[in-house]
């Protein structure tokens, strides 16, 4: 029944439906994700890219996604010395990952944050937090982002053709696994990284 709704028709209306909105919602939801982590920012994605055309729905999500992650962290940035806050600050692994935010600064957030399954609100809440630069983090986002969003807009491009072409399909897949597979590689690595770093200041 599901695989039914999937036709060229069906697919065509819901993604002119969509586009009805206008950018400002393409922008918005996206933008919305960073403060409800639990939305599917990647099924934003697909359907944007599907409503706008591959590019336009690339900027609209780009922009918005970058927009809401920035917003983010100001708002913790502003509000972090709140005693709401307090609990966060004093929690020994947030304030290993504040502490290796400040000394690692942008190359590792970049790499974070091009993986599509990086739980991103977490890391917004926990540089707002630490005493990275604004603009350092706005660069790491807005760079990161850039790499992510642009990476699940190709393969999601032609929903139609993904669900009709098996093969298609199977290499959006296996990609995307990889996509998970390095990106826990990845923040594995760094999460040692705090480790090590933490054992030596002792």
């Amino acid at each position: 029944m599901l695989l039914e709704f999937f036709t060229e028709e069906n697919l065509i209306r819901l993604f002119k439906e969509f586009r009805s909105f206008g950018p400002l919602f393409a922008i918005g939801l996206p933008m919305i994700e960073a403060f409800l982590p639990f939305l599917p920012l990647i099924v934003f994605i697909v359907v944007n890219v599907n409503s706008f055309g591959l590019w336009l729905g690339f900027l609209l999500t780009w922009f918005g996604s970058s927009l809401g992650s920035i917003l983010v962290f100001f708002i913790i940035r502003r509000l972090g010395q709140q005693r709401f806050f307090h609990f966060l600050n004093r929690h020994k692994t947030v304030k290993k990952l504040m502490t290796w935010m400040e000394k690692k600064g942008f190359s590792p957030l970049f790499l974070l944050l091009c993986f599509p399954f990086t739980p991103s609100a977490a890391v917004n809440v926990v540089a707002g937090l630490s005493k990275i630069s604004i603009w350092q983090y706005s660069l790491a986002v807005i760079s990161g982002k850039f790499v992510m969003v642009f990476i699940v807009s190709f393969i999601g491009y032609d929903f139609h053709a993904l669900i009709t072409q098996p093969i298609r399909l199977f290499i959006a897949g296996l990609v995307i696994f990889l996509l998970w597979f390095v990106g826990k590689k990845v923040e594995k690595r760094l999460n040692i990284s705090i480790i090590d770093q933490n054992d030596d200041s002792i």
